[in-house]
Parts: structure tokens; C-alpha cells; sequence
């Protein structure tokens, strides 16, 4: 399966901030936990702090991959345009923060552009990742 796994802004500093929210984890390191753990699987990781790159990446994944896991980060809240890319998108999609949005500040309790996607994981920090690849499998099963 070919799983297109985008991150958000601030995400290229993982590692550097806070441990309780984020883990200790860096973008790299979480790249290579997901190619050990499932090495079957065909991965392209991206990063960007730019809503639009963000946006041509979700329009450009149909018919080029099989599932779409996102950490939209901060763009969660407030990114209409990304959730409405994400709506047009026609394949499973698994929207993932690490962080546990529910015990965090109340600007964080709306997501936008979940509302775009399959379904959401909060708080696991890692294993948010982890999981998201587990729902893919099944939902690509169907």
C-alpha cells in the first residue's frame, strides 16, 4: 500500500519542543519508526509550514496513493481550505496529533479539517502514527 504521510507546520521541531505534548520523537525519527515497524508498506513523507503546499500535496495523492495520513498541526484549527482539499480527496484518510487535543488549551477542542477525514487520532504521541496505518490497512480491506 502506498501511504502519503504529510505534516503540518512547527512539526519539522519535533525534538525540540515540549516532551509532555510531543514525545521526544523528531519527524525523521518518527519516519523511520513507521518504515521498521510496517516495511511493507510504500511511505512518502512531507513537511511544510505553508497551507498551500499542504493543500497541492492533498490535491495531487488521488490516484497516486492508496491512504493519507495527516498532522495538519496548528492548520487543524483553523484551515477550511485544507479540510476542503481533504474532502475532495477519494481515499482513506487518517487525520493524527500527538498531543492529547482534549486536555489541551480550549482553541484546541475545535478541528476543522478532521471533519475532511476518515476519522482522527489524539494522544498517543507515536503510536498516533502507528495506529493510523493500522486503520488504513483496514479500511483499504473494504
Amino acid at each position: 500500500m502506498k501511504i502519503l504521510v504529510l505534516n503540518g507546520p512547527n512539526l519539522n521541531l519535533l525534538g525540540k519542543r515540549d516532551e509532555s505534548h510531543y514525545g521526544e520523537l523528531t519527524l525523521e525519527k518518527l519516519e523511520a519508526l513507521l518504515k521498521e515497524n510496517f516495511p511493507e508498506e510504500d511511505f512518502t513523507f512531507k513537511q511544510s509550514n505553508l497551507e498551500g503546499e499542504l493543500i497541492n500535496w492533498i490535491q495531487e495523492a488521488g490516484g497516486v496513493y492508496d491512504g493519507l495520513i495527516i498532522n495538519p498541526g496548528g492548520y487543524a484549527h483553523t484551515s477550511v481550505a485544507i479540510k476542503d482539499a481533504l474532502e475532495l480527496l477519494k481515499i482513506p484518510k487518517i487525520e493524527v496529533h500527538l498531543s492529547h487535543l482534549a486536555k489541551r488549551e480550549d482553541y484546541r477542542q475545535k478541528l476543522i479539517t478532521s471533519q475532511g477525514c476518515d476519522g482522527y487520532i489524539s494522544g498517543f504521541k507515536e503510536f498516533s502514527y502507528l495506529t493510523a496505518v493500522y486503520l488504513l490497512r483496514a479500511k483499504n480491506k473494504n
